[in-house]
């Protein structure tokens, strides 16, 4: 059956460009927010206003509340548009209300999140046949200056997609690209998931502009004056550590630079030079986004919590040493008064407590139950 009606959870800049897109494609959007603040707006205009390419259009959403089961209820296909941190309440919260046949996106996945998603349904006593896949990155690069307002700046490029189980990802990505078409197959969701391009470049930059951050609230342009050439060189030394936990898991190696060029973020030159920090300061759909005003911001809580902390217990998996992720799960952890390494995605919240590393594979074909094939 082909998709139809579409639950987006997660009302930011993702999911609200997600929403008026889509309806102003002919799908019958339904998005969900926790958040009144956030929805008031949308519900009072009736919809969301779409910037793209100098073009402005009104999307008039089919169905806008912060109550969940309405959303997901009849929905052939469920957008997680949330951050990673959301993940375990949006579980929680449409575990009963399932229904057999659904496809579940997580739009991105960041690193581990099927995984994690699958165990959070599981442990939530979710018994239905769902699918489940998870993308690289949001679908649209993108930001919303004011409410009920999205710009979008460029659509994602050549945006790998995987399935958990992973002998699903054939199937999805054939009836999930008739929605997303920039989407393409990845070979795991640790292809997915290890190509995150926030944990790489985002916590070093935001603990590497520390200073600057609480001195001017933010007020600063993120890539292009907080990226430095030392930030950079942090960056790199990132990207080198997860290249060997990639080669490891026998996985085709793709530099931070490759993977970000290919989502459309950077210059064929800037590519062509291999330098990271020429490839971000020459991120034109990144130019006029400004820095996060605090620490207290997803490019922590979430690219730490959920991209450097999984990338570096997969990494003690697997047998590789990551002292610069180390460095600055540590600094992170130092800053926000979080303790990062308990409180973000560990083996056991992936389902792999106890795994060896011979078995990981299968578990990524096959799921955690085998005998039933589900996730």
């Amino acid at each position: 059956m082909p998709i139809e009606k579409i639950a987006i959870l997660g009302a930011g800049n993702g999911g609200c460009a997600a929403a008026a897109d889509l309806t102003l494609r002919g799908f019958e959007v339904r998005l969900f927010s926790r958040t009144d603040k956030t929805l008031l707006p949308i519900m009072k205009r009736g919809g969301i206003t779409l910037v793209e390419g100098g073009a402005e259009k009104f999307a008039g959403l089919f169905f806008v509340s912060p109550l969940i089961i309405p959303v997901v209820t009849g929905a052939d296909f469920l957008i997680v548009a949330a951050p990673a941190v959301a993940h375990e309440y949006l579980a929680k919260s449409i575990a009963p209300y399932l229904s057999d046949g659904q496809i579940i996106l997580l739009n991105p996945g960041h690193t581990g999140g099927s995984l994690h998603f699958a165990q959070l349904l599981r442990s939530f006593g979710c018994k239905v046949d769902f699918r489940l896949c998870e993308t690289v990155t949001l679908t649209y690069i993108c930001r919303m200056p004011e409410p009920a307002r999205v710009e979008v700046y460029r659509r994602t490029t050549n945006l790998r997609c995987a399935a958990f189980p992973g002998k699903h990802t054939e199937e999805l990505v054939r009836k999930v690209g008739a929605v997303f078409p920039n989407i393409v197959a990845a070979a795991n969701v640790m292809e997915t998931g290890f190509s995150n391009i926030n944990a790489i470049m985002h916590p070093a930059g935001m603990l590497g502009n520390t200073g600057w951050i609480e001195k001017t609230g933010g007020d600063f342009y993120y890539y292009r004056e907080g990226i430095t050439p030392t930030i950079a060189a942090w960056i790199e030394e990132i990207d080198e550590e997860r290249l060997e936990i990639v080669n490891r898991l026998e996985l085709s190696p793709l530099r931070f630079i490759d993977i970000f060029y290919q989502a459309g973020l950077t210059s064929v030159d800037a590519r062509a030079s291999g330098s990271v920090y020429r490839a971000i300061n020459e991120s034109e759909p990144n130019r006029t986004i400004k820095s996060p005003a605090t620490l207290d911001h997803r490019y922590i809580k979430e690219d730490v919590g959920y991209g450097l902390v999984p990338m570096a217990e997969i990494g003690r998996l697997m047998e590789v040493k990551t002292p610069v992720m180390d460095a600055l799960i540590t600094l992170a952890s130092v800053a926000l008064g979080i303790d990062f390494r308990s409180e973000g995605l560990t083996l056991e919240k992936m389902g792999l407590g106890g795994v060896r590393p011979e078995q990981l594979d299968g578990i990524l074909k096959n799921g955690f139950d085998a005998s039933t094939g589900s996730a």
